[in-house]
């Protein structure tokens, strides 16, 4: 049984035969005494126009026995089930379509087998092997009758380059809306969620409670069956932790973008760059490791030495180990922004009797200004999103608290511990996930706005 791969590979084989004779029938009409300029587009656009002809319409058969060939199969195959079997319950019926989807898989084990459902799985495999074979002739038949059409259709006189550049405008423009729909579809997911959350919980118990304990009871009776929601110590970690990383990159970063971009020469940037941009390359739980083994207890042990009562997980060494990551996220692109100062701007500088430092200090910063916002907007992004790091470093307890030596959490580790496991999305301890989320997404969107709103007003003034 052909695979999909093996099918769209004899497709791109289909489309390269029909873009060499589309392109080999506009050379043969262009004549031999003018040749291609009697032509209104370029040979390459009516071989284009063929092989895109040739696709397409193969592409939206192949797409809908995707998306639809599950469904129809498994109705088909459930219609061969006895009556009994099919006047079950909502419930009912989904648990023994899930168990006739386990059988097609081959994923259960022998002895568990119903032999009714067996012969259905039987009937569901037959039908997919005669679907495959009936969307291999509907999709070639498709690529050849739409492609033989174009062909024939192909004229001196046919404007090529304009449907090919049509059809690449529609295929962005879908592309574009797909991503829109896209963001929309995942906002709206998580509203809806929030909603029925927020019908257990009321909104000001949610953001303006100081206890976060979401573990509920399994009944009333037990202790803690309640449940406590404050938001607060929750959000209250995730900007401590954030600000923390925030403290350690932009300094450092934006130093080490000054120098490779001001000061070092070419043969220590060659070198000098690429390795600062390898710590963004190190996984999340590489960080997450050395800060539990190396970073946490160290702060501990100074801590000791002090005379400071330092927690084993604290937010400081989550903190510190973050600003590490992220130092490559403002470094690069205030790097890049700097470059892109022009060098007039410099010069001008200069020659009023500037030193290299005042330049840089009032002259190359204003003027990058916009671009450096970009970068720690970035890094700030990254901080707030971070969650193996937290995990590993500063633990899960929910502590209002402005000490850094103290254990805390954040919104992206509390929605992980909320939703592993097998959870019913009908509790209050489930849907606080998406509340949560929906208030990060505020946060962000007010961050985002921010800078926005200082990019713009300086790109104002240095335009």
């Amino acid at each position: 049984m052909m695979s999909s791969s093996f099918y769209l590979l004899i497709l791109l084989a289909l489309a390269s035969f029909a873009y060499m004779q589309g392109k080999r029938r506009a050379f043969s009409l262009s004549g031999t005494g003018g040749g291609s300029r009697k032509l209104h587009s370029r040979p390459g656009y009516y071989g284009m126009l063929t092989a895109v002809w040739c696709v397409l319409p193969a592409l939206l058969v192949f797409g809908f026995w995707m998306v639809c060939s599950d469904t129809i199969l498994t109705s088909l195959a459930m219609k061969t089930l006895p009556a009994s079997m099919q006047e079950l319950s909502s419930d009912q019926a989904n648990l023994l379509v899930n168990d006739l989807r386990n059988l097609v898989a081959g994923s259960v084990a022998a002895r568990d087998i119903n032999p009714v459902l067996q012969e259905a799985a039987n009937q569901y495999r037959g039908m997919e092997q005669i679907g495959r074979i009936a969307l291999a002739v509907v999709m070639f038949s498709a690529a050849l009758f739409s492609a033989s059409l174009v062909y024939m259709r192909i004229s001196p006189e046919m404007r090529a380059r304009n449907h090919v550049e049509k059809i690449v405008q529609i295929g962005l423009v879908l592309c574009s809306t797909i991503a829109i729909l896209t963001t929309i579809g995942i906002v709206l997911s998580v509203v809806f969620e929030s909603i029925r959350y927020f019908q257990h919980v009321p909104v000001s118990d949610f953001l303006f409670g100081m206890k976060w304990s979401p573990q509920m009871a399994m009944r009333a009776d037990q202790a803690g069956s309640s449940g406590s929601f404050g938001a607060v110590p929750v959000l209250a970690g995730t900007f401590m932790i954030s600000g923390i990383a925030l403290s350690v990159a932009v300094p450092i970063g934006l130093m080490a973008a000054i120098y490779l971009s001001e000061y070092a020469n070419s043969h220590v940037r060659s070198w000098a760059k690429p390795i600062m941009e390898v710590l963004a390359g190190v996984p999340t739980v590489v960080y997450g490791f050395f800060a539990a083994l190396v970073v946490a207890p160290f702060i501990r042990n100074s801590g000791e030495m002090l005379g400071l009562s330092v927690s084993s997980e604290s937010a400081l060494a989550a903190g510190l180990v973050m600003g590490i990551m992220i130092i490559p996220f403002v470094s690069s692109l205030s790097d890049d922004v700097i470059n892109a100062v022009p060098q007039a701007m410099r010069d001008g500088s200069y020659g009023l009797g500037a030193t290299k430092s005042e330049t840089i200090k009032n002259v190359i910063i204003p003027a990058a200004l916009p671009g450096i916002v970009g970068g720690v907007l970035l890094a700030a992004s990254r901080a707030i999103g971070e969650t193996m790091i937290v995990v590993m470093a500063a633990g899960l307890s929910a502590n209002l608290t402005a000490n850094p030596l103290e254990t805390v959490t954040t919104v992206t580790v509390q929605i992980v511990t909320l939703l592993v496991g097998d959870q019913e999305f009908d509790s209050p301890k489930t849907l606080v996930a998406f509340a949560l989320g929906l208030l990060l997404f505020i946060v962000t969107l007010v961050l985002n706005v921010v800078a926005l709103y200082i990019v713009r007003k300086y790109r104002e003034e240095y335009e």
